[in-house]
């Protein structure tokens, strides 16, 4: 009896491990390509990690020079109302005095006079030139608005 079982099982069994031959290489040939799959994004990972690192130095000098370019900006423009604040008060000393009309001609008075309602003008408003800058997006554009830290902490965490 045994032996008659044994010689069925023997067909039966002959053909499982036929199937379970088969299924193991195909799991091997899964694990293969997910291997070649991990290796091809393990490089791409490298790459781009290459990359990013090359924008965050470009990034940081992009900032540092906006720095220093809005420093030089806010120490140009100190400057530039320091002297129109220095011409306006030549102007008023010149309007002021009554040798001015006789010393000078009248069209050099009229000159003055242009000057001297233009720049009271500009001294009285708020100091907002006109420039190839549009300065009402200033506080998006703003130095001290851009934050130095948070980039790479998104970008590691990502």
């Amino acid at each position: 009896e045994q032996g008659l079982q044994l010689l069925e099982l023997d067909g039966s069994v002959e053909e499982d491990c036929i199937r379970i031959a088969r299924c193991f290489e195909a799991t091997r040939q899964r694990c293969c390509r997910l291997e070649q799959d991990g290796r091809r994004a393990r490089l791409q990972l490298a790459r781009v990690e290459a990359e990013r690192a090359a924008l965050e130095v470009k990034l940081k000098h992009a900032r540092n020079q906006v720095e220093v370019e809005m420093k030089k900006r806010h120490r140009a423009e100190a400057e530039l109302e320091k002297q129109e604040r220095k011409l306006q008060l030549v102007l008023e000393l010149l309007m002021q005095e009554p040798w001015a009309s006789e010393a000078l001609s009248r069209e050099q008075c009229s000159v003055l006079n242009a000057l001297a309602g233009r720049r009271l003008g500009t001294a009285l408003a708020p100091v907002r030139r006109s420039s190839g800058v549009d300065e009402s997006c200033q506080s998006l554009l703003s130095h001290s608005d851009i934050s130095y830290d948070c980039t790479e902490d998104d970008v590691v965490r990502s």
